[in-house]
């Protein structure tokens, strides 16, 4: 998150952060964003939240079961999701964002 808005401000880029753990977004924008990128790219499997989660609750993991594990642990999510129009960029990859946004 702190690459991706240092690289914004350095850029002048302008944007509105969501902290979309909190404000309950997910439920509304998940669908566009899977569409987008698929669900594969949107689950973080390195982060604490899918490491506690159980065995049971991870295998197997199809796009109905991540949409679920998603909106029902929004920290699931990679982080920054950036949308700009149709496009959404997961994960913070400087030349991602130079492609798209500059």
């Amino acid at each position: 998150m702190k690459k991706a808005i240092a690289w914004l401000n350095d850029h002048g880029i302008e944007y509105t952060f969501i902290d979309y753990k909190k404000t309950g977004v997910v439920a509304s924008r998940l669908p566009h964003w899977n569409q987008a990128v698929g669900w594969a790219a949107l689950i973080n499997r390195r982060g604490l939240t899918w490491r506690k989660l159980p065995q049971e609750a991870r295998d197997p993991l199809d796009e109905s079961r991540a949409r679920d594990l998603m909106e029902t642990h929004p920290t699931l999510i990679r982080r920054p999701v950036l949308e700009r129009g149709t496009e959404v960029l997961v994960g913070f990859d400087a030349d991602q964002y130079k492609a798209v946004l500059a």
